[in-house]
Order: C-alpha cells, then sequence, then structure tokens
C-alpha cells in the first residue's frame, strides 16, 4: 500500500472494506467485531505512514549530513 495515497486510492487491496450481504442470522461478527477489525486496519495504515515519514526524514537529514 502507497502510505502517500490519497483518500480515494487508499481502500484497495487486502485492506478495502468488505460489503457483507448476508443476513444477521448468518453472519457471525458483531458490530463492535466489525468495528474493532475497522479500526485495526486504521491503525495499520496510521503506523505505516508513520514508519514512512520517519524513514524519509532520516534520509533527509543523512542527505544533508552528507552535503556538509
Amino acid at each position: 500500500m502507497n502510505p502517500y495515497a490519497k483518500p480515494s486510492e487508499k481502500k484497495v487491496r487486502e485492506n478495502r472494506p468488505k460489503i457483507s450481504h448476508l443476513p444477521s442470522a448468518i453472519e457471525t461478527r458483531t458490530r463492535q467485531e466489525r468495528l474493532a477489525e475497522k479500526q485495526a486496519v486504521a491503525a495499520e495504515r496510521r503506523a505505516i505512514k508513520k514508519s514512512a515519514r520517519r524513514h524519509l526524514k532520516q534520509a533527509l537529514l543523512e542527505e544533508l549530513d552528507e552535503s556538509d
């Protein structure tokens, strides 16, 4: 996943929201379980972005030290 994707481009691949057209009798997950799963995906996405920002900052600082 591209950590710098625009909001409309983020909902792709494995992390896209799964739309389930099943009746509640068949659907075993509760609303809280679905929300927890959604929040876990969002937390993972935030961690990827944070890591990318740290990496870019470190690369920039190394490049500045190198040019001095």
